[in-house]
């Protein structure tokens, strides 16, 4: 027996003295993840941020993950190989599910290239909790918006694995909410995200 397997013998589930429901109700609203996906420079971080604002402003507790600043802590070990991006996408899976149970919405802002990867996060969460929102901009349309020169360091070599030029971003098949974000402003993707919330959570003082 490895000395994993020692410690994993040892370990208990803790149940929490303060359920998820009873922190949703005094925050006064439900709890979610709003999971957003796309190539890099389709804008997930810019929505994610503004949406959050959104949310904010209808007195919800939220918080952003975000991919880029999870890589400098928590996922700092971790490089852009397949495996070490299944295991990204694990980790902030796990992290957001722990904000659902807090009460809160928590919005995540990462490639997630991979549909496993996703429906594994999908799966951390209670039915219902969990909305996939497709940021939908083709690789020209992302390459010529790429502040960052990711692209043309990955078109160079530089950059190894990069989703959608030497590694395959999987876009999903089903999400709850598709975002046009190379047509549409990134106040009209606001708004499809707080209407899709609404129909389906119900918000404080939302319209």
């Amino acid at each position: 027996m490895t000395r994993r397997e020692v410690f994993n013998d040892a370990l208990f589930w803790q149940g929490q003295s303060v359920s998820m429901e009873d922190r949703e109700r005094l925050g006064g609203h439900a709890a979610a993840v709003l999971w957003f996906t796309g190539l890099s420079g389709s804008g997930k971080s810019t929505l994610a941020s503004a949406v959050e604002r959104r949310l904010h402003a209808l007195a919800c507790r939220t918080f952003v993950l975000d991919g880029d600043n999870l890589r400098h802590g928590l996922c700092s070990d971790l490089g852009f190989s397949s495996a070490d991006r299944h295991e990204n996408i694990r980790r902030a899976g796990e992290v957001a599910a722990l904000f659902v149970q807090s009460g809160a919405i928590v919005l995540s802002a990462l490639i997630s290239p991979f549909e496993s990867d996703r429906a594994r996060a999908r799966r951390l969460v209670p039915e219902g909790r969990f909305f996939e929102i497709y940021c939908n901009a083709n690789v020209d349309e992302c390459e010529r918006r790429d502040v960052k020169g990711l692209y043309r360091r990955a078109r160079s070599g530089e950059v190894r694995d990069f989703s959608g030029i030497s590694s395959p971003y999987e876009a999903p098949d089903a999400p709850e909410l598709v975002l046009h974000t190379a047509r549409d402003s990134v106040e009209q993707c606001v708004e499809g995200v707080i209407a899709m919330l609404q129909a389906r959570l119900g918000l404080p003082g939302a319209r």
